[in-house]
C-alpha cells in the first residue's frame, strides 16, 4: 500500500473514536434460493484510453488485496481441512438477481442491485466472496461518502430501520467478520463497526438492521448490515459491499435458514469484450441454485483455520494446449483461494513461470512480444480478438478433476490498443498462495455447495 493510503487508513481508524462521540443529529431513527443479476463494476463516459488508466490503477489495488490475503494466511500454520459446515435440510426455494460488470461504475468487480428499507429502494452493491460483512453508504454521511450512481440510503426514510445496541450478539460477532473490534456510541449506545480491506479501502458506521429485498417478492426482514458514515477507497461508484464469505454475518448465512447454505453465480465478460454494458450474469442463493447438479464438476471446499470465512480449494495441475506445464507437483501445494474480489489469478512463482514459458513458446511463433504493463509481464503486439484466435487453451485443474478450461476471453487482456497481455500474474517468492480471480471465472457457472463442502464449475456461459 502507498504511504498516502497507509496514513489515510490509520487516520480514519482514529476518526472512529470521534464517530462514536458524534451526537445523533440526523441519525436518530426509529428503533424499530434467490436469483440476482451481477454487473461488472467502467468509468462513466470513459474512452479507451481512460479505461486503460482505470485498469492499470485497478491492477495496483488488486495487488494490494493479494498481499493482504497473504498476510492473513502467513501468521499461523497452513493446515487446511475440509469445511465442517452443517448440512441442512434441502430448501426448495432460491432467489436470483442479475450481475453486471463493475467497470460500468468504476470497479474491477461485479455488482448487483439490492433492495433495502421500507419502502424498498435499490442500490448497486459489489458482490464479494472474500468479505464477511455487508454495508452501504448512509445519510447524513457524518464524515465522508464517495460519489455513487444511486441516491445515498436515508435511514430516517425507512420505517423498518434500526441500529443495533452494543450488547447485541450481532455486535459481538463483528470482530470475526471484520477483523476489527467494534466500538460503542456514547450517545445512543449503538454498535459502531470498522470494515477494512486489503486495497486500503474502509468503511465506518453503525451496525444496523432493516428489510433486505433481493427481488420485490423475496425479502429478509431483519438483515444485519453496516450503515456507513465514513467510506473511502476503491469502491468505484457503488453504494457498498455485499459479503458472501462463510461467516455468521454474511448475506449467505443470513439467508441460509430460508434457502439453504449454497449459492452460485456466473460472471459476465468485461474488459476484453466490446460494450460490456450489454453483458449480464447472475447471482443465485439457495440449495436449488445448484441444479442441475449433474452439470457441475465438483472439487472439495476446504477450510483454513486462520481465515475460516474464505473459500479454499486444492490445485493439482495446469495444462497448456492439452499438455502439463512441467512443474513439480509440490509447487501446487499452496493455499488456493477462489475469490470474486480479486481480478487477476495469482500463481506461485514456479507455477507462473512454467505457465508463461509454455504460453510464450506457442504465441511467440506468430506474434511479437511487447513490454509488460503493471503486474502483467507477458504481452504481445496485436488485438485481443486477433491473438485469441491463435492462443492455446489453458486448463486449471483441481482435486477430483474439476477445472476451468480457459479460452482467449479468460486468458488475454488488451490493456492498451494493440497490446494484449496474458491475464495471470506470479507471486513473489515469499508469497506462497494461489488465488483464482474473477477474470478467469468469467462465463463459467460457479456453484458453492457450502453445506456439503463442495465447489463446482460448469462451462457454457451465463444464459
Amino acid at each position: 500500500m502507498s504511504l498516502f493510503w497507509f496514513l489515510v487508513f490509520f487516520a480514519h481508524l482514529a476518526i472512529a473514536s470521534s464517530l462514536v462521540e458524534i451526537e445523533d443529529n440526523g441519525l436518530r431513527h426509529k428503533q424499530s434460493g434467490m436469483h440476482l443479476k451481477l454487473y461488472h463494476v467502467k468509468a462513466l463516459n470513459s474512452s479507451p484510453n481512460s479505461t486503460s488508466v482505470l485498469f492499470t490503477d485497478m491492477l495496483a489495488k488488486d495487488e494490494e488485496r493479494v498481499r493482504y490475503l497473504h498476510s492473513r494466511l502467513s501468521n499461523n500454520s497452513d493446515t487446511i481441512t475440509s469445511s465442517d459446515n452443517k448440512v441442512g435440510v434441502p430448501k426448495p426455494k432460491l432467489v436470483s438477481t442479475p450481475l453486471k460488470p463493475g467497470l460500468l461504475i468504476g470497479s474491477g468487480n461485479y455488482y448487483a442491485k439490492i433492495g433495502l428499507g421500507t419502502p424498498i429502494k435499490y442500490y448497486s452493491l459489489i458482490v464479494d466472496t472474500g468479505s464477511s460483512f455487508s454495508w452501504l453508504q448512509c445519510q447524513p454521511c457524518t464524515i465522508y461518502c464517495h460519489a455513487q450512481v444511486d441516491p445515498i440510503f436515508n435511514p430516517s426514510a425507512s420505517k423498518t430501520y434500526k441500529t443495533l445496541p452494543c450488547p447485541s450478539p450481532q455486535c459481538s460477532s463483528l470482530k470475526a467478520s471484520t477483523l476489527n473490534e467494534p466500538s460503542c456510541s456514547k450517545v445512543s449506545n449503538a454498535c459502531v463497526y470498522k470494515a477494512s480491506y486489503g486495497d486500503s479501502s474502509f468503511s465506518l458506521g453503525y451496525l444496523s438492521q432493516d428489510v433486505l429485498a433481493l427481488t420485490p417478492s423475496e425479502t429478509l426482514p431483519n438483515f444485519v448490515y453496516g450503515c456507513g458514515q465514513d467510506n473511502q477507497g476503491l469502491f468505484g461508484r457503488s453504494a457498498g459491499i455485499i459479503g458472501l464469505a462463510n461467516d455468521k454475518l454474511s448475506l449467505l448465512e443470513q439467508l441460509s435458514g430460508k434457502y439453504g447454505n449454497a449459492f452460485s453465480y456466473c460472471l459476465p465478460t468485461s474488459f476484453s469484450t466490446p460494450n460490456p454494458s450489454n453483458k449480464e450474469g447472475f447471482l443465485s442463493i439457495g440449495t436449488s441454485s445448484l441444479t442441475p447438479y449433474s452439470s457441475y464438476k465438483f472439487t472439495p471446499l476446504l477450510k483454513n483455520p486462520k481465515v475460516p470465512s474464505l473459500y479454499f480449494i486444492e490445485f493439482t495441475s495446469i495444462n497448456v494446449a492439452g499438455r502439463p506445464i512441467g512443474v513439480a507437483a509440490s509447487s501446487y501445494k499452496v493455499p488456493t483461494i477462489i475469490d470474486s474480489g480479486t481480478v487477476i489469478t495469482r500463481l506461485p512463482a514456479p507455477v507462473y513461470n512454467a505457465l508463461k514459458n509454455a504460453f510464450v513458446a506457442i504465441l511467440s511463433k506468430k506474434y511479437e512480444k511487447a513490454p509488460g504493463v503493471a503486474i502483467l509481464d507477458t504481452c504481445f503486439k496485436g488485438s485481443v480478438e486477433g491473438i485469441s484466435a491463435g492462443a492455446p487453451e489453458i486448463a486449471l485443474i483441481f482435486k477430483g478433476g474439476a477445472g476451468l478450461q480457459l479460452k482467449g476471453h479468460n486468458t488475454l487482456l488488451e490493456l492498451e490498443k494493440g497490446v494484449t497481455c496474458l491475464a495471470f500474474a506470479g507471486n513473489s517468492e515469499g508469497n506462497s498462495i494461489a488465488i483464482i480471480g474473477n477474470y478467469q471465472q468469467q462465463t463459467f457457472k460457479v456453484a458453492y455447495d457450502v453445506a456439503n463442502s463442495k465447489l463446482g464449475f460448469a462451462p457454457g456461459g451465463c444464459q
